[in-house]
């Protein structure tokens, strides 16, 4: 977390506090609508139904790649809170003054994996230089990925490969999703034989195996930033970043494989 973003979610607790304002006051001006990264889909909502369920208010979800997302919000789509499951997006909005900058602080991190179909005969792949793909590929197979023009889970698969001198042999036979769940999607259905998508990803679907991790090494540090987005319900929305920080949270984004920040 931003040392800024950490005082301040620091003083605005105490703020609540020293007035006598709970979460459920702070929460109850409106519903709130939360704009997140595709690969947070299954944590978040699990985050949402716990914050419903302690009768902190209602949080109404919209997954999608984090690019989607930030244009959609720079186009004055009406979100409250922005999770982008990379800096690059955040970093567009709060160029254009979309987001308040003084609630932005990274959230979670992540790993980036090579995955296959659960019967697939592929057991384990040595990620390194000189690894060729295109044998995992077969002679028509093509690699899923998040598109790398604009999917943060393809802007660091692409970067990982090229840091690996592999990106140039693989590039003519990718196959380019929406976002990585859509990647996710097409090695669960074995329509490719092999993925790149989150750690994460690959641990809540049954219907693929993880074959190998990239070294953290290979690419910037994968890090979720969350804020308010400007004009949105401030007060509520920084009680739901505030509750992000309890305990109970952070065993949720653990338990689905996500480190937190």
């Amino acid at each position: 977390m931003k040392s800024s973003a950490k005082i301040f979610l620091i003083l605005m607790t105490i703020f609540f506090t020293i007035f006598g304002l709970t979460l459920d006051i702070m929460a109850a001006e409106d519903d709130l609508t939360l704009f997140a990264a595709a690969s947070t889909t299954n944590a978040v909502t699990e985050v949402v139904e716990l914050y419903k369920a302690k009768g902190l208010g209602k949080i109404k979800t919209s997954f999608a790649s984090s690019s989607t997302l930030a244009k959609q919000i720079a186009n004055g789509a009406p979100a409250d809170i922005f999770l982008s499951a990379n800096k690059k997006w955040m970093d567009y909005l709060e160029e254009k003054g979309a987001i308040q900058k003084a609630t932005r602080f990274d959230l979670l991190g992540n790993r980036i994996a090579l995955i296959v179909p659960s019967q697939s005969n592929v057991q384990e792949i040595d990620i390194k230089q000189g690894l060729d793909l295109s044998l995992f590929l077969g002679k028509d197979g093509r690699l899923a990925i998040g598109d790398p023009e604009h999917v943060p889970a393809g802007i660091y698969g692409k970067q990982a490969l090229e840091s690996l001198k592999l990106w140039e042999k693989i590039s003519g036979r990718i196959a380019p999703m929406k976002d990585v769940r859509a990647a996710l999607v097409m090695v669960e259905r074995t329509e490719t034989p092999l993925g790149l998508v989150y750690t994460t990803d690959a641990a809540i679907s049954k219907k693929v195996r993880v074959a190998g991790v990239f070294s953290a090494e290979c690419h910037p540090p994968i890090v979720y930033p969350i804020s308010v987005v400007s004009g949105g319900k401030s007060k509520a929305a920084i009680s739901f970043l505030i509750f992000l920080k309890s305990q109970d949270v952070q065993e949720i984004f653990l338990k689905y494989g996500f480190e937190v920040k």
